[in-house]
């Protein structure tokens, strides 16, 4: 690797096979193990929390929440190095980038929506929102950003048009902050985590009627979306689960316990596989028999403390990576570790 040198070549080499020994060893299933360790990516000056993370798919960017460092990481996948660092960003977390308008959108905690160009970075606009401006997601087809934002009197998602950089009327008020949320592609629904209220609201975007399922379970940050089986996947913290959901009717369909402390979750399609990394220190691999029927195939070994990670399905050579932020510690800086997926 071009950022790898020496003996911390060898460290990460030597790093990676331990770690995969360590995977196998707590694994249920035999067979090759699904997320293999085979590079880190060295942020050298991200101290603190990360956050989330957005990808640039036609330029092979990833973007990098250093919420602790204030800034917003630009990764170059191909180089595996630090291309920019966008500086002074207040607490950064959600990010998304708009392919159609060339733009980065980013998310601070002190609640303003920060909006750069996608070619030299420079600030564009900014939006303030008040409060805690968290979980971004942007819908192509409308060319919109949908912002998560505010606390128990203002919590809403509210819509910015990525082409003007103007707020849209007509939110969507919840009555708690909202964690991580996901859009419906064939249909108006908004499925929104409020583990202040112990809810998953349902929005419809349409209407702006809302449903609100009650929770067992306490502390539901990361979510994903199986749309054509109709599933919900959450991951609780208290106690730590994978809770899936049927989304007709908000029926809990399963619950298997997992990785401590999650605050991402992703689902391969393809593969019907759920990857939740958590700071326990391991990645939670799930495997989806079937719309109701769930199994663990993996715990694969991470890092203390991370607990945020990238997955986009196959990059444009045909790999999957799974992208997982491990914070500096002890000895050793900030990385983005890099998990090639396997069949």
């Amino acid at each position: 690797m071009k950022t790898l040198f020496g003996l911390g070549f060898v460290s990460v080499l030597f790093a990676a096979f331990a770690l995969q020994m360590c995977a196998q060893k707590d694994s249920p299933a035999p067979g090759a193990a699904p997320l293999v360790l085979t590079g880190a990516i060295p942020l050298p000056n991200v101290l603190g929390r990360i956050d989330h993370f957005g990808l640039d798919p036609a330029r092979n960017r990833l973007f990098v929440s250093a919420l602790g460092s204030n800034s917003e990481e630009v990764i170059g996948i191909g180089a595996q190095t630090v291309a920019h660092s966008i500086s002074g960003v207040p607490a950064p977390q959600g990010v998304v980038f708009s392919p159609e308008t060339n733009k980065l959108f980013v998310g601070s905690d002190e609640g303003k929506l920060y909006i750069y160009d996608g070619t030299t970075f420079a600030l564009i606009a900014s939006i303030d929102f008040g409060d805690d401006v968290d979980n971004l997601r942007y819908q192509p087809a409308e060319k919109r950003v949908y912002v998560g934002y505010g606390d128990e009197k203002t919590g809403a998602i509210a819509m910015v048009d990525a082409a003007t950089n103007q707020r849209l009327a007509g939110e969507f008020k919840l009555g708690a902050h909202p964690e991580s949320f996901q859009l419906a592609e064939s249909g108006p629904e908004i499925y929104v985590n409020l583990p202040d209220l112990r809810q998953i609201a349902v929005v419809d975007r349409t209407t702006h009627a809302i449903t609100r399922w009650p929770l067992a379970f306490q502390s539901n940050f990361p979510m994903a979306l199986d749309e054509p089986d109709h599933r919900l996947f959450v991951a609780t913290r208290t106690p730590s689960r994978l809770a899936v959901f049927d989304t007709g009717s908000g029926r809990l369909v399963a619950s298997l316990a997992a990785v401590q402390d999650a605050d991402d979750l992703y689902y391969d399609s393809v593969r019907k596989r759920l990857y939740i990394p958590g700071g326990e220190g391991y990645i939670s691999v799930f495997q989806q028999d079937d719309a109701d029927h769930y199994r663990l195939l993996a715990k694969v070994r991470s890092s203390l403390g991370a607990r945020t990670a990238g997955y986009f399905g196959k990059g444009r050579k045909g790999f999957d990576r799974f992208y997982l932020a491990v914070p500096a510690r002890a000895g050793h800086g900030a990385e983005v570790w890099i998990y090639t997926v396997q069949d």
